[in-house]
């Protein structure tokens, strides 16, 4: 074998990267993880894990930890730009199961896998190491890589390579060009905020969606010791300094109590447009695409986190199956046609439909003309339907053992 040369080749030291690396290690699969950065990235960015992503962590046996560091919301409520309650659901019905809601810094769960990497020796992180190029053939894959400061480049080949490398995968675009990414970009600008304010006073829930014409926006608390997530809308066209510098009085008019600068500590702010977008494909010969390498979707509802977890989860059921001989790789492509169905049929209609609630139909007039809020509206004196609606992400899931081959 080529001195380079591992079972599994995965770009991307993110999460995803790091989570298929760890369940592959588990199962004793040689996998190296090449990461371009010189160390974990430590941006927050999203932070809410739905049941089916629970369902992945837990079986990767960092399940507890997370519990243990995160933070469980109990319910989510839609409002008016006042406060007004319209409808909610509570996670009630999942108090007591492993698989309820988590939230948790992005950056904190990259420690967490991590550091619970470090039991198998049968995973290997390389950082600065970028790649420039790749090639694969019948037999192998491989990616030339730069290492940062040496001036050396190198080659590291494997059976297979996943690109776990993110919304600008250089993995995806060698594959398919650097503009083809098929979908489409919101004319909605985004702000992602993290600050400390006191929201329970105000009697909101932990998570709050409100729906305004203008003001639309999104209040969630994302960790135990009280720091809260606001991301809203604001005015296209505007520069990033621009947005910033419109910060303060936009939580003049949004947050509950209108305060000024001094009433909250804003611990950072993040201008960003986002998109709905799909790869052509998520397998092209011994490459391989997961999480947002392959797909992208606006942050409202958790679902890009989710669905990028359930694609590593299902990825390494399909890498487990070959390497115990109990599939061939035709399942990777049955891997390819699921993930892709799953995000047109569930990802992108609600994710989508969920920014488009907050601001298309006036809020006197949403729980009359929106389907879903009826429901939740419903579940609230109906428990029976409140966990099947709880119940119902796990259509996201799919189990490709039943793809085995059996005796």
């Amino acid at each position: 074998m080529a001195p380079g040369f591992s079972k599994i080749l995965i770009v991307g030291a993110g999460p995803a990267g790091q989570l298929l690396g760890l369940l592959l290690a588990k199962e004793n699969i040689d996998v190296t993880i090449l990461d371009q950065a010189d160390k974990l990235d430590e941006n927050p960015r999203a932070t809410h894990y739905a049941p089916p992503a629970m369902r992945v962590l837990n079986f990767a046996g960092v399940g507890d930890k997370m519990r243990e560091k995160g933070f469980a919301p109990g319910n989510v409520a839609w409002r008016k730009l006042d406060g007004t309650f319209i409808a909610g659901m509570d996670n009630e019905s999942q108090k007591d199961s492993l698989e309820r809601m988590i939230a948790l810094p992005l950056d904190q769960l990259g420690r967490v896998l991590y550091d619970h990497s470090k039991k198998f020796l049968s995973i290997k992180y390389l950082f600065n190491h970028k790649v420039t190029s790749i090639g694969h053939n019948e037999k192998t894959a491989w990616v030339n890589v730069e290492i940062t400061g040496s001036g050396k480049e190198t080659r590291f080949e494997a059976d297979y390579i996943v690109g776990c490398d993110g919304a600008n995968s250089i993995i995806r675009r060698s594959l398919f060009g650097d503009w083809e990414f098929p979908g489409r970009t919101w004319d909605e600008q985004i702000v992602a905020t993290n600050v400390y304010y006191p929201f329970e006073k105000f009697h909101y829930s932990d998570s709050n969606f409100i729906i305004d014409p203008v003001h639309w926006h999104m209040a969630a608390k994302i960790t135990k010791d009280g720091m809260w997530r606001v991301t809203y809308g604001d005015l296209p066209g505007l520069t990033r300094d621009e947005l910033i510098a419109r910060q303060p009085e936009k939580f003049k008019t949004i947050l509950p109590g209108h305060p000024d600068p001094s009433g909250y500590k804003l611990v950072n702010i993040s201008p960003y447009k986002v998109h709905q977008r799909l790869a052509k494909s998520l397998r092209v010969g011994r490459f391989l695409l997961a999480a947002d390498a392959a797909h992208l979707c606006n942050p409202f509802g958790g679902l890009g986190l989710t669905g990028g977890i359930v694609d590593v989860g299902g990825l390494y059921q399909c890498l487990k199956g070959i390497y115990t001989k109990v599939a061939d790789e035709s399942i990777l492509d049955i891997y390819s046609d699921i993930r892709r169905k799953r995000y047109l049929e569930m990802v992108d209609t609600i994710s989508s439909a969920n920014l488009r609630r907050m601001f298309t139909v006036p809020p006197d007039e949403v729980l009359e003309k929106d389907n879903f809020l009826k429901l939740c509206k419903q579940s609230e004196t109906d428990k029976e339907l409140a966990q099947k609606m709880a119940e119902g992400a796990h259509a996201l899931s799919y189990d490709f053992t039943q793809h085995y081959k059996t005796a």
